[in-house]
């Protein structure tokens, strides 16, 4: 079995692990035929082996090399017939810190996979997209894109500008037949908080749980970005944690601050050298 004429197909980056591994799992269950795009070969392996035999492709893809974008929509687009119906935008990274102890080559990645690697994802997607009837870009953004936290200024620079992104984009791309969406997770069970905290014997997640702060688990993801490109909201946040952090960023923003400043030294030691998606 391989891709057959008519299936539904997603493109997903950071599909080797975390969200991007179980939104491809979650689609494969419906039918659907899963690209995945990654630099970690094994780990796209890993993922492969949990979808139905010849329901996907695996993509080596440096998301800050556009070059190697053009290839791997290339190569996806030959198995599919050129059809992409929807684009899984979700490759990341985070590493927190305050802004004046952060090297520049720790602040340039971040910038360079977060936001211009997304840029150049949906530049290199725009045709097939635009090709395949009732197409979907899906960002990842986060709950750090609602309300900036201060220790992880440029990860949650980087997120607000997805954001922005998928708003523009649904309003650019609308007469092109494409839609925009983006995903706003707090902090779910994936790789990101899975290590042990530097000079703790805590893993992050345990960290996290200690300090108030809500952990999901990653099954939850699936559902939300099924939900996200089938249905007429831009943002979808995604678990409670998200939700009332939007609602506080909107109506309450002096208790946000506060809160946010409790937080500061745990969830920037959490995303300190960690990979995100």
């Amino acid at each position: 079995m391989g891709y057959q004429s008519g299936q539904k197909t997603i493109f997903i980056t950071g599909g080797a692990s975390g969200l991007g591994r179980e939104v491809g799992r979650y689609f494969a269950d419906k039918g659907w035929f899963i690209g995945i795009a990654d630099v970690n070969d094994a780990g796209m392996a890993e993922s492969a082996a949990l979808l139905p035999e010849g329901q996907s492709s695996i993509h080596k893809l440096d998301v800050t090399d556009r070059a190697q974008w053009k290839q791997a929509v290339a190569d996806f687009g030959a198995i599919t017939g050129n059809t992409m119906h929807v684009l899984f935008n979700n490759a990341g990274i985070g590493e927190g810190g305050p802004i004046h102890e952060m090297e520049d080559a720790a602040i340039d990645l971040m910038i360079a996979i977060n936001l211009t690697g997304v840029i150049s994802g949906t530049r290199a997607c725009f045709d097939m997209l635009k090709n395949t009837h009732d197409s979907c870009i899906l960002y990842t953004a986060s709950a750090a894109g609602i309300y900036g936290v201060s220790d992880l200024s440029v990860y949650s620079a980087t997120k607000f500008a997805v954001r922005g992104l998928a708003e523009s984009h649904d309003i650019e791309l609308r007469k092109f037949g494409i839609k925009s969406r983006s995903l706003m997770p707090g902090f779910i069970d994936t790789n990101i908080i899975s290590n042990v905290v530097e000079g703790t014997n805590q893993s992050g997640k345990e960290r996290l749980e200690e300090a108030g702060v809500m952990v999901s688990p990653v099954s939850i993801i699936g559902p939300a970005a099924w939900n996200a490109v089938h249905g007429d909201k831009v943002h979808t946040p995604v678990n409670k944690m998200a939700k009332q952090l939007a609602f506080a960023a909107r109506w309450m923003p002096g208790r946000v601050r506060k809160q946010s400043v409790s937080l500061t030294s745990d969830l920037g030691e959490v995303l300190a050298g960690s990979e995100e998606k």
